[in-house]
């Protein structure tokens, strides 16, 4: 098991304590009420949502989630597709007795999604944060490259990734934070989980159309892969499904905007599902 070593940086973004379940997979958890579960991208760990984590903890149990390989959770035996990965985290929301408004962020969001498509009884409600859906050609030629790339016995250089992310604010602390987790995740664990982010794209017509439960997809106006069209389509194809953009965000957006997308989940569940935002 490769456990990171504390983020030096004394941010909101700091290494939290977790629980374990009995499958290896780890989370964060606070407060109380109805269960939301937090699921991160690829390379990071469950404090990239702490900004989601910290606001949603003030009238709901939420449940932040390590993906398989990363943070404190273990890589166990999850395969080369997304099922493997979904059912790992489903295995470790044996504890939530309710179905849980489930959130995830790129990787994350396909955990989400297919969480809801394949195991509707675990979610109440799916919110997908900069989802990807049907990639240009040229984009899923780049991402594929990128995956081939990559090295699983030593760890990459994160500077492209995150001048991808964060553009001209790469020196920032919530980049300085990612940077740290880049560097930290397992190599084996990150070309593993970003060749099965490569590989997808996006659910499908049918998944989609087959959602029981309110969906919202949201991404930043300024995301140029999971763009705001993407979000859009997946919103009209879901029957309770709904899009909404953040002025100013990229990819990073639950990190970089999470105030404003605390404010549209706030939003959407108030407006789906009758909780009080």
């Amino acid at each position: 098991m490769h456990v990171p070593v504390d983020n030096p940086l004394e941010t909101k973004w700091s290494d939290r304590p977790r629980e374990h379940s009995d499958n290896g997979i780890a989370w964060i958890r606070h407060g109380a009420g109805r269960p939301v579960v937090l699921i991160h991208g690829v390379g990071l760990r469950a404090e990239s949502m702490a900004g989601l984590l910290d606001a949603l903890a003030a009238d709901h149990e939420v449940r932040a989630f390590d993906l398989p390989g990363h943070g404190h959770s273990v890589l166990g035996d999850v395969g080369d597709s997304l099922a493997g990965y979904t059912d790992a985290i489903v295995g470790a929301m044996a504890s939530i007795r309710s179905p849980a408004i489930v959130v995830g962020h790129s990787m994350g969001a396909m955990v989400a999604l297919d969480m809801a498509i394949r195991h509707p009884g675990r979610c109440g409600a799916v919110i997908a944060l900069n989802a990807i859906f049907r990639r240009t050609a040229d984009a899923a030629t780049a991402v594929r490259r990128r995956a081939a790339a990559l090295s699983s016995t030593a760890v990459s250089d994160p500077a492209p990734t995150l001048s991808r992310w964060f553009g001209d604010d790469a020196d920032s602390v919530a980049a300085k934070a990612c940077r740290h987790w880049l560097e930290s995740v397992d190599p084996r664990a990150y070309k593993a989980a970003y060749t099965v982010f490569a590989g997808e794209d996006g659910p499908d017509d049918v998944g989609l159309s087959s959602l029981a439960c309110p969906a919202l997809f949201v991404t930043g106006a300024a995301e140029p892969n999971s763009t705001p069209e993407m979000s859009r389509a997946m919103g009209a194809r879901a029957p309770r499904g709904r899009a909404a953009v953040i002025t100013g965000a990229a990819h990073m957006m639950p990190m970089t905007h999470d105030e404003p997308t605390v404010a549209a989940i706030r939003e959407f569940l108030g407006r789906e599902m009758e909780v009080t935002p």
